[in-house]
């Protein structure tokens, strides 16, 4: 199952990473998109075009959030997502639950990757822009597993 959430306005880097941050702590979340208007190359100096720490991790932000793409297990992450983003988004936002990201190869995948389709991680399925150069690929995160005592 897949939940979107839209914020009523763009999202800034700081918005953004402290988001991100937070909703990587719900457990049953299993994968995040963002998407929303590319920004214009590092050279030009817009100030949102910088690098963000997701989980520990460097990550250029290469857009201007408008819309967060989630896949979760079960339904019992969305009071959780929800309380998360009321703490973010304090100007408003929507939670609309659907398919949003694709789960199958695209014909679109078979023309950017090529005969290294079949490499591609099952996190990038779907995942991939037409528009974006080989560089700005997607930027996979993996989840920091703790141990559980039994």
């Amino acid at each position: 199952m897949d939940i979107e959430i839209f914020p009523h306005r763009l999202l800034g880097a700081d918005t953004t990473e402290k988001l991100l941050n937070d909703l990587e702590e719900i457990e049953s979340i299993k994968r995040m998109v963002i998407q929303g208007q590319r920004l214009p190359p590092a050279e030009e100096g817009h100030p949102d075009r910088r690098m963000i720490k997701i989980s520990g991790q460097e990550v250029e932000l290469q857009v201007k959030p408008g819309r967060v793409l989630l896949e979760v297990e079960d339904e019992s992450a969305i009071d959780d997502i929800k309380k998360v983003c009321e703490e973010h988004l304090p100007f408003g936002f929507e939670v609309h639950i659907g398919k949003f990201i694709r789960t199958q190869k695209t014909v679109t995948d078979e023309l950017k990757y090529g005969e290294l389709l079949d490499e591609i991680p099952d996190e990038l399925i779907g995942l991939t822009d037409p528009n974006a150069r080989l560089t700005e690929r997607a930027t996979i995160i993996k989840k920091k597993k703790e141990k559980r005592e039994q």
